[in-house]
Order: C-alpha cells, then sequence, then structure tokens
C-alpha cells in the first residue's frame, strides 16, 4: 500500500500557490485545503459585520463571536472550491480587492490565527492532505514530509493577479494590485504571531518564469520522492 503524506505549501500572495496546490492534490488523489480561503472568509464575514472599517477593526468583537461562525470548504466534483460561511456561500465573494486589502490585517490577529490552525490540523490527521497558506510548514504541519516554499517576483504577481481579476470582468488598476501585494508581504513577513517565512527543510520554487504545466511537473516528481521517503 502507497503511504499518504502531507503537503505544506507556503509563500507569498499571487503566486499561483492555490492553483498549484489544487492541481497537485488531484494528481495524487488527496484533500486540498486552501487556508488563504480561510483567512479570507473570517475577513469577510468580519467586514459584513461591520466590525472592520477604514480606520479601525473591532477586535473585540471579532474574537468574541468567532467560535459561533460556522465555515466549511468543499470540493465540487471539478475541482472546484466553494466556501461556505453561516451557510452561504461566498467563494466569489472574498476574491475581491476589498478582501484582499485586509486579509493581512485580520491574519495577524492571533486569536484569528489560533482558531483556524485548529481547524487545518483537524483536516491533516489522516494524512494524504495538500495544504497552501504562510505558515502551513512552519505552524500547522511542522513535520509535513514535503515542504515547497513558493516565490516570484511582485510585478509578475500583481501581472498575473491582474489578469485574473480582469478576466472576471472586475475593473482594477494594475498598480493599485502591485501596492497591495507589497503591503501584503511587508504585512505577512513582519506580524508578530506565525509571520511568513520559508521553512528550513522546505524546497524553493521560484515561478517568476516558469509555466503551470513545469510547475505541476516539478511538484509531482518532489511529492513522489517524499512518498518514498527520499529528498
Amino acid at each position: 500500500m502507497i503511504r499518504k503524506i502531507t503537503i505544506a505549501i507556503d509563500g507569498y500572495s499571487s503566486t499561483g500557490k492555490s492553483t498549484m496546490a489544487k492541481a497537485l492534490a488531484q494528481h495524487l488523489g488527496y484533500l486540498y485545503v486552501d487556508s488563504g480561503a480561510m483567512y479570507r472568509a473570517v475577513t469577510w464575514w468580519a467586514m459584513s459585520r461591520g466590525w472592520v472599517s477604514d480606520d479601525l477593526i473591532d477586535e473585540a468583537a471579532l474574537t468574541q463571536n468567532l467560535p459561533d461562525m460556522s465555515l466549511e470548504l468543499t470540493t465540487l466534483g471539478d475541482g472546484i472550491l466553494e466556501v461556505l460561511v453561516d451557510g452561504a456561500r461566498i467563494t466569489e465573494a472574498i476574491r475581491s480587492m476589498e478582501v484582499a486589502q485586509r486579509v493581512s490585517q485580520i491574519a495577524s490577529i492571533p486569536e484569528v490565527r489560533s482558531f483556524l490552525v485548529a481547524k487545518q490540523q483537524l483536516m491533516g490527521l489522516r494524512k494524504g492532505v495538500v495544504m497552501d497558506g504562510r505558515d502551513i510548514g512552519t505552524v500547522v504541519f511542522p513535520q509535513a514530509e514535503l515542504k515547497v516554499f513558493v516565490q516570484a517576483d511582485p510585478q509578475v504577481r500583481a501581472q498575473r493577479r491582474y489578469d485574473e481579476l480582469t478576466a472576471k470582468g472586475q475593473i482594477v488598476d494594475f498598480q493599485d494590485i502591485l501596492s497591495n501585494i507589497n503591503d501584503r508581504d511587508y504585512q505577512d513577513t513582519h506580524r508578530s504571531v506565525s509571520p511568513l517565512v520559508q521553512a528550513k527543510d522546505a524546497r524553493v520554487l521560484d515561478n517568476t518564469h516558469m509555466g503551470m504545466a513545469e510547475q505541476l511537473a516539478l511538484l509531482i516528481s518532489w511529492a513522489e520522492l517524499a512518498i518514498q521517503g527520499e529528498h
């Protein structure tokens, strides 16, 4: 019987982590978990209740009500991830620029991280999981058999994000997206709780000049080695 492993994919925003993690999970027949979608969902939830404004975040209200929040991730037959909060489908809503501009701040709140890390660790108890995010290999699954750290040039990431949003019909400004990416990079790497750092035993994947097929082939080769107990 082929053993199952845990695969942690961390890295900067808009590097395509979710797309590659999902494709790898489908190839291996593993569970895919987008931890970033979970943080975006909490951000959307807090915004929808008026706890987030231009000037401040009502952390007291957010953390007090957090245990009552119902968050569910499901994967449809075609591999598309569905995100539901309190029974409402918010898959597209969490991908807005408004949510993107606030998610790093929400993710820096210790109670939010503890709440979601506990959920994420439960999802990985049986192995056979591919999870992507910022602290999966360092905090959520420090013993993961395969850890990957994804990076790419900020200009390239901004262009990818711009193309993704405009393809959905959203009217966005490239410079705003680039600024948001740079801001999120700073916040993600400088927060006091679970900052974005490369795990010492992670394989680095710089996809600045790589296409999806090339990335997936590389990930599959790394996964096969890890499943066999090799590095």
